[in-house]
């Protein structure tokens, strides 16, 4: 993808996140869980939810420095996510983007603490949006998607399932949850940002099924096969948990396949939008392809 257009949407993720999230002050009592919150929001990652905010805002015709809100509100969620999913009680991992696990850090109690701290800034950074009805239309899509019929609903499938009774469907419904959910979300509040007709927000929740796939099913795959200091994060964590994935469902070159067709889904959406959308069509690709 062009690199010039990736570098501009990361340099404007990371300074914003940083500056809707400043250190705590001097003597603050609550500084801890600032920290915390810190931690793991600001250590980088792939930031794929956000850039494909900024990415659909522009394909519409927006200036994309308008969905900045709804990018930092969609990060926000997700490395929330990772915090709790960290835990003990949930995937129980030590390692986050190549260094330890927040709970691992700052102990569990602080932990739980700076994800709920993130849910909850997600939603005021949303809101600094300067429009109030795309900002109230943009928290009520990441709202619905984040929450129990959402990211939400699909983890609590992945908590509940027994691992030797998941098949297909099963499966597919829990990602669908726990990944697709959040990157349309992503999708979405980047064509609101815009002022996108809803048509438009149909065909970028179908590019977001097929990418939210897609990513899931190679990460399946980059469970089985990646390299844990490439990833900075640890590897086999399904299979010592006896979960099952698309991998051990299918092995991994039919597994590869269904990434691929996926993919080909997400393209095919893109032919929906009057915008050049050979960024979110290499962008694609390069999931569909990546090895960390």
């Amino acid at each position: 993808m062009p690199e010039t257009r990736r570098g501009a949407y990361t340099a404007a993720i990371e300074e914003a996140l940083a500056l809707a999230l400043p250190a705590p002050k001097e003597g603050d009592p609550a500084a801890l869980v600032a920290e915390a919150m810190r931690y793991s929001l600001l250590c980088g990652g792939k930031r794929v939810r956000p850039m494909l905010a900024l990415a659909f805002c522009q394909l519409c015709g927006g200036d994309w420095h308008r969905a900045l809100p709804f990018a930092c509100a969609v990060e926000m969620v997700h490395t929330y996510s990772l915090i709790h999913d960290d835990l003990p009680c949930m995937d129980d991992d030590d390692m986050r983007r190549g260094r330890p696990a927040c709970h691992k850090a700052y102990g569990e109690a602080m932990a739980l603490l700076a994800g709920d701290g993130l849910l909850t800034k997600a939603f005021e950074c949303a809101l600094t949006f300067p429009e109030p009805g795309p900002a109230a239309k943009g928290v009520l899509e990441l709202a619905r998607l984040a929450g129990h019929t959402g990211m939400v609903g699909g983890q609590c499938i992945d908590l509940c399932a027994d691992g030797k009774d998941v098949d297909m469907e099963l499966l597919k419904a829990m990602d669908q949850g726990k990944t697709v959910a959040l990157i349309a979300a992503a999708c979405k509040l980047g064509c609101i940002a815009a002022g996108a007709s809803e048509g438009l927000l149909e065909a970028a929740g179908k590019y977001a099924q097929g990418v939210g796939m897609a990513f899931q099913i190679r990460d399946d795959i980059l469970d089985v096969l990646g390299d844990a200091q490439r990833l900075g994060k640890n590897t086999g964590m399904d299979s010592a948990h006896e979960k099952r994935n698309y991998v051990s469902l299918l092995g991994v070159k039919r597994a590869q396949e269904l990434v691929d067709g996926y993919t080909g889904e997400a393209l095919l959406a893109l032919k929906d939008f009057p915008g050049d959308s050979s960024f979110l069509r290499e962008f694609a690709l390069e999931l569909a392809g990546r090895e960390s």
